[in-house]
């Protein structure tokens, strides 16, 4: 994929959706990467014992891993000068299935005179009866485009 030019982009567009998959390994690598050891993320008696449907991924790595979409697009982490979400669901992280997040994007604005592009992402994960369930809210990414 090449890497897109501001001229070239327009509002409507969507980037090319991903899906990921995430298994507890990956919360584990998370944990020692971040310093959060926190029980929820690792130990399914400590995240049931709270009232969760099972250990859950950090959201901030939810948050990551969504917004890779728009870096793979964009060509270039450093192209990213902001980005935010409202976490809204956990994703549940099944010791032997793991989960499946699926992420979507699309330009949504654009500001001729700064040259970037606001990019509103998608991100959801199966329900427990198989419909797609909202984990972020409001996640926008503004990406500097040449």
């Amino acid at each position: 994929m090449s890497t897109p030019k501001f001229d070239d982009v327009q509002v409507g567009d969507a980037l090319p959706a991903q899906t990921f998959q995430v298994t507890r390994a990956d919360l584990v690598r998370y944990c020692g990467a971040s310093g959060d050891f926190n029980t929820i993320h690792w130990s399914e008696r400590i995240a049931r014992e709270v009232g969760l449907p099972g250990v859950i991924a950090h959201g901030m790595f939810t948050m990551a891993t969504a917004v890779r979409v728009v870096t793979d697009w964009a060509g270039d982490p450093g192209a990213i000068v902001q980005y935010g979400v409202r976490f809204t669901k956990p994703v549940p992280v099944d010791d032997e299935r793991g989960a499946t997040l699926e992420v979507s994007a699309v330009v949504a604005a654009k500001d001729d005179e700064a040259r970037t592009v606001r990019v509103d992402l998608t991100a959801t994960t199966p329900s427990t009866e198989g419909a797609p369930v909202g984990v972020l809210g409001r996640a926008r990414a503004v990406v500097r485009l040449s």
